[in-house]
């Protein structure tokens, strides 16, 4: 694969298509996002809204805190922050720029407007439906799919955006069914990095910045603090504590933005955090680290191009898989080093749940990024799992292609159980 190849360049889009900068979880952001496009649609702040949305952003809104609000959570409140605050030409930064004034604004806004939750009944995994109505006038916002894909707007009656809703998140994407681990591989290797800086340094930048926040202060259950201070201090140990430590401060609120992968920021912290600990503990250069983590960002999307961008499976899992593959590349392990690491990983956590965005999700991240590293430790020591265990199978892609099937047909029905189960506790 050479720079000018077409496949080269189709793996430079994809790496510039998902590492995006987000404030806060993406779901709630993306609630905030289509607020704050109504509010502009309509002209003025809405007196009603009606919200229709999908059981999964249900699922990633409930428990998590809304960043720059005072601490509200829910989709009442990440709605209304992006109607009072929002600006929608930042999308995923939507409220990254709330004054102190305007959070009391929202605050007695919410006292106020008249707002309406209900599910979507269309059938698909990530749909946002907003109604806002002041006296005589309407705006409607749709987006579908993907956090920002706007698919239909109408002020007043009249349309003025519709697009085909295809169901799937990457349809205006480049196509993800090229990637394969080998190729994923070949890529790393022969990359010129100066094509991927400027993305995938930033998503360093920005993800141990949070981490670090995370093992600064208190954020969450403060995992990574606990794994330091009661599991000691290990590279290994290391590894799984910083990139915790960034879901904790994320899903708490906290304003530092992380640069997103396959639409979430956890999956974009914990495929990078663990890569650039080992990097910068060992004196791995600065052009190891950005091939490393390019290489452990293009494994989790391989892997959730068949899950999908909201399921049932936990993508942290994904992204564990990809660190453990990213960190044996940084120790010069080839195809057959990844492959193993790879098939090893997945053997051990998968089928993990997602239930929603909360502080638990720091918990697994760091059962994932354990799960990576020992994945690649037993292919140091000769060990591996085989073909025929389990969900198991021959080749490593057919692995990655089983855990997808996985995902999307056998957890359909757990992925409505676990919505059932937290309703029963409350929107």
């Amino acid at each position: 694969m050479e720079r000018g190849d077409l496949l080269y360049r189709q793996y430079v889009a994809i790496l510039s298509e998902e590492l995006r900068p987000a404030m806060g979880c993406t779901e709630p952001i993306a609630l905030a996002y289509a607020g704050a496009r109504g509010r502009a649609l309509l002209g003025t702040l809405p007196e009603e809204i009606s919200v229709r949305v999908s059981g999964n952003i249900i699922k990633n809104v409930k428990s998590v805190v809304v960043p720059n609000t005072g601490g509200l959570r829910g989709i009442a409140g990440a709605v209304c922050a992006g109607v009072v605050a929002g600006d929608p030409d930042k999308e995923l930064q939507v409220i990254s720029q709330v004054s102190e004034e305007a959070r009391q604004a929202l605050h007695r806004y919410l006292d106020q407007v008249d707002l309406q939750i209900q599910p979507a009944d269309s059938g698909l995994i990530f749909d946002i439906d907003l109604t806002l109505r002041a006296g005589d006038h309407t705006a409607r916002v749709r987006i579908v799919d993907h956090h920002t894909n706007l698919v239909y707007l109408e002020k007043d009656g009249e349309v003025l955006l519709q697009k085909p809703v295809t169901g799937s998140a990457d349809a205006d994407m480049t196509d993800r069914s090229i990637l394969s681990i080998a190729s994923i591989v070949e890529f790393a290797e022969k990359l010129d990095v100066e094509d991927i800086r400027d993305c995938v340094g930033r998503q360093i930048r920005c993800n141990m910045a949070i981490a670090e926040e995370g093992l600064r202060n208190d954020w969450g259950a403060n995992i990574g603090s606990v794994i330091l201070k009661r599991q000691g201090s290990s590279l290994e140990k290391r590894a799984c504590a910083y990139a915790a430590a960034g879901s904790d401060a994320r899903m708490s609120g906290c304003e530092m933005p992380v640069i997103i992968l396959s639409g979430s920021g956890n999956q974009g912290i914990t495929a990078s955090v663990p890569v650039a600990v080992v990097a910068q503990a060992e004196g791995f250069s600065e052009e190891d680290l950005l091939r490393a983590v390019a290489l452990s960002d293009l494994v989790t999307i391989h892997q959730k191009t068949g899950i999908g961008r909201l399921s049932a499976y936990c993508g942290a899992i994904s992204a564990g898989c990809g660190a453990g593959a990213g960190i044996a590349f940084l120790y010069g392990g080839g195809l057959h080093a990844i492959a193993h690491t790879v098939v090893n990983a997945i053997a051990i956590l998968s089928g993990t749940i997602c239930d929603g965005a909360k502080p638990s999700c720091a918990a697994k991240i760091a059962a994932a990024v354990d799960a990576g590293l020992l994945g690649y430790d037993m292919y140091r020591e000769h060990q591996q799992f085989y073909g025929g265990d389990g969900i198991v199978t021959k080749g490593v892609d057919k692995t990655v292609t089983n855990i997808g099937r996985l995902a999307r047909e056998g957890m359909r029905q757990t992925d409505e159980t676990i919505l059932d189960i937290m309703l029963s506790d409350g929107c």
